[in-house]
C-alpha cells in the first residue's frame, strides 16, 4: 500500500470511491507521470506540477492552474471555484468525468509548452 492509498483509505467509502475514480482518471491520462503525497495530499507531476486533489468535509478539491480555471470558466459555472487554482466538486454530485479529463489534458499541454 502506498501513501496515496493510505490517504484515500482514511475517508468513508463514498468519498473513497470518488478519490479512487479521480486517481484512475489521472493515471490513465499520464501513465508516465509521477504521483506522490505533497503538502499532505495526492499530487501529480508530468513535466512539472500537473494537478492535485484533496478531500474536504463537503467537497472534493481539485487543484490545477489559474489558466485552466479561466479556460474552462463557463463549463465550471456549476462548481465553486476561485481565481487561483481550485475547483470544488460537491460530494453529493457525480464527478464530471469528461470535464476533468479535458482539464488534465489542458494542463498536460500547458506543461509541454513551457
Amino acid at each position: 500500500m502506498d501513501d496515496i492509498d493510505i490517504y484515500i483509505q482514511q475517508y468513508d467509502s463514498h468519498s473513497q470511491k470518488k478519490l479512487y475514480q479521480l486517481r484512475a482518471i489521472i493515471q490513465e491520462l499520464i501513465p508516465d507521470g509521477k504521483e506522490k503525497l505533497s503538502w499532505g495530499v495526492p499530487t501529480y507531476y508530468y513535466k512539472g506540477f500537473l494537478v492535485q486533489f484533496a478531500m474536504n468535509k463537503k467537497h472534493l478539491g481539485f487543484y490545477c492552474s489559474p489558466s485552466a480555471i479561466e479556460h474552462f470558466k463557463e463549463r465550471l459555472s456549476d462548481y465553486s471555484t476561485n481565481n487561483k487554482n481550485t475547483i470544488r466538486f460537491a460530494l453529493h454530485q457525480d464527478l464530471p468525468i469528461e470535464l476533468i479529463k479535458e482539464i488534465i489534458q489542458f494542463r498536460i499541454q500547458e506543461n509541454l509548452n513551457q
